[in-house]
C-alpha cells in the first residue's frame, strides 16, 4: 500500500470569481427549469395514465382512474408549453 501526500502552496493564490448575471437571466432560467419539470411531471402522468389504461381489464373504476391521469398529463403539458407566454404578459403588464 502506498500513500502519497503533497504539501505546500506551490503558487496558490485567491482567486475572485464575479458572477454577473441580469435578474432577466435569472427569471429566464428559472423558467426553463419550471418547463422542464412540468413535462417531467406531465410524462410520467402520461405513463401511469396508459398503463392503467391498458392493464385495468375493463374495470370502470380503473377506467375513470386513468382517464383523470391522462387529462392531468395533458394540462401538465399544456401549462409548459404557456409558460414562456405566461412569463412574456406578465412582463408586459408589470412593465419589464
Amino acid at each position: 500500500m502506498t500513500v502519497a501526500a503533497a504539501t505546500g502552496t506551490a503558487g496558490a493564490e485567491p482567486v475572485m470569481v464575479v458572477a454577473v448575471a441580469s435578474i432577466d437571466q435569472v427569471l429566464n432560467n428559472l423558467r426553463n427549469w419550471i418547463v422542464g419539470i412540468l413535462a417531467l411531471i406531465a410524462t410520467v402522468c402520461l405513463t401511469i395514465g396508459g398503463t392503467r389504461y391498458l392493464i385495468c381489464s375493463g374495470d370502470p373504476g380503473e377506467i375513470e382512474k386513468a382517464k383523470i391521469a391522462l387529462k392531468a398529463a395533458c394540462l401538465g403539458y399544456a401549462l409548459a408549453m404557456l409558460a414562456p407566454v405566461i412569463v412574456e404578459v406578465l412582463k408586459s403588464i408589470v412593465g419589464g
